[in-house]
């Protein structure tokens, strides 16, 4: 039977600020060993059997660094397919897209594995053995969930009560879904053994799926039919990306998959497995991934310690130093530096909240920010100036655009630029420079076959990222 990994890239994760951020949220986040969890999901999906295409729902904005960590995944081989969202609607309308979309391209007995882009799992061969599990599960018209079997009384996560004498093939019936519980709860759930965390993975046969979704939530699935109906569809060779209709998906009710169909359906069934889950929702479950020194301290970047125990320290930039301070969280960027207690892990949260209400962009944007075309860095910048390290990828080519109120100078570090600048073409090689005077349409490209690199000098009344007119644009954002 054909299987379709649907991983379902959506959320901000604002407990893991300074390094997550709305344009470069918890997915993209590297670890330890170098990659992100959206690419380690990628190759996870890409290595089961029968694996018909990849399908990732996405927002729009994050679709060219979603194919970025593809392709760097190293898995030429799959179909990849893409839902682009113009804004997050909650996990039933993501899922009900996808299979609305699957339903029509391989028909109501193919299956479904939807997977979440920011979640570990450390032992690959247990988790395709528990996916071969609940495939056989999802093939006798039941929907799938996976319960993680429960290591201590978790009070972050959601719980699975399965009936312990309802043995199926391969896993349990579902007897209800429970909130996050209190500590003594909790307890309670261990002790019983009937009690799984609720992974948020979940395998099924897509006609069963939408025979149920039109059964409980008939108003999600219509309202996804209207939308896909409005929406841009683009094929290529090994490549299918569906733009969703901005403003039909609004009208789609805003309820995740738990709430709208898995507590309602009669034929929920779990697969009870132990795969090394974990869903990274804070830096405390961050710092398990580092190994820790005789003292408990867990260090990433160059750190030095006197009479410090039991911290986690992140910085990449430049030399932390911790003397005499325990239980504490560090994590240094190039804009922001977090310092909480292990205990308040949680409630990094809040800071993002507060950031978002004062109007400060540190919630949303890095100082670093990924453009399809590559990337840009802020180097400095004051009332009527902005200085930028651009790096352009090779072939890539930034829009035909203009500014209103800005001047740029460019000069090319390493590379070679090909440069348009109010309809004259020339090149830049490295050392040379150009200037472009506002209200002058231009064009930056990287001819090359190794990364563009230059120093972009702003300077005018506005400097703001806003004062952009886009003419033509290979990435489709013209007008934008």
């Amino acid at each position: 039977m054909k299987l379709i990994p649907v991983i379902m890239s959506g959320g901000v994760g604002s407990r893991l600020w300074p390094v997550s951020r709305e344009t470069h949220p918890k997915p993209f986040m590297p670890l330890p060993d170098g990659q992100s969890l959206i690419r380690k999901t990628f190759i996870r999906a890409a290595s089961l059997d029968n694996v018909a295409e990849i399908l990732t729902v996405t927002n729009r904005e994050l679709f060219f660094k979603t194919e970025d960590e593809y392709r760097q995944a190293g898995c030429a081989q799959a179909n990849l397919s893409f839902i682009l969202e113009p804004f997050g609607r909650n996990t039933a309308a993501a899922v009900a897209t996808a299979a609305v979309q699957l339903d029509s391209i391989y028909g109501s007995d193919a299956q479904m594995l939807v997977l979440a882009a920011d979640h570990l799992i450390a032992e690959q061969p247990a988790f395709a053995e528990a996916v071969k599990k609940a495939q056989m599960l999802a093939a006798e018209g039941w929907l799938v969930t996976f319960g993680i079997r429960p290591e201590y009384p978790e009070t972050g996560f959601g719980y699975i009560e399965a009936e312990g004498d309802s043995l199926l093939s391969g896993g349990l019936k579902v007897r209800r879904f429970v909130e996050k519980p209190s500590l003594a709860t909790a307890q309670g759930y261990v002790a019983a053994g009937n009690y799984y965390w609720n992974s948020g993975m979940f395998c099924f046969r897509i006609g069963t799926l939408l025979e149920e979704l039109q059964l409980h939530v008939p108003d999600v699935l219509e309202a996804v039919r209207a939308t896909m109906d409005r929406s841009r569809l683009s094929e290529a060779d090994k490549h299918r990306c569906l733009l969703l209709d901005a403003d039909c998906f609004a009208g789609v009710p805003d309820i995740s998959i738990d709430y709208a169909l898995m507590e309602r359906s009669a034929k929920v069934a779990t697969v009870p497995c132990n795969i090394g889950w974990s869903d990274i929702g804070s830096w405390g479950a961050v710092s398990e991934l580092t190994p820790a020194d005789e003292e408990g301290n867990r260090c990433e970047g160059e750190v030095m310690l006197h009479g410090a125990r039991n911290n986690y320290v992140q910085s990449g930039g430049r030399l932390a130093a911790l003397v005499g301070v325990n239980d504490l969280i560090v994590v240094d960027t190039p804009d922001a530096i977090l310092v909480a207690h292990k205990d308040s892990a949680q409630d990094v949260k809040h800071i993002v909240g507060q950031l978002k209400k004062s109007g400060h962009d540190a919630h949303l944007v890095h100082r670093t920010v990924s453009r399809p075309w590559g990337a840009y860095t802020i180097l400095e910048q004051g009332e009527r100036f902005k200085i930028k390290r651009i790096v352009v990828k090779p072939k890539a080519s930034l829009s035909l655009q203009m500014h209103h109120h800005r001047s740029e100078h460019w000069i090319v570090v390493s590379g070679m630029a090909n440069v348009v600048n109010e309809g004259r073409e020339f090149m830049l090689n490295t050392n040379e420079s150009t200037f472009i005077p506002a209200g002058h349409k231009h064009r930056l490209e990287n001819p090359g076959v190794i990364d563009l690199v230059l120093i972009e000098v702003q300077s005018g009344d506005y400097v703001g990222e806003d004062d952009i007119v886009r003419f033509d644009d290979i990435y489709g954002r013209a007008g934008g």
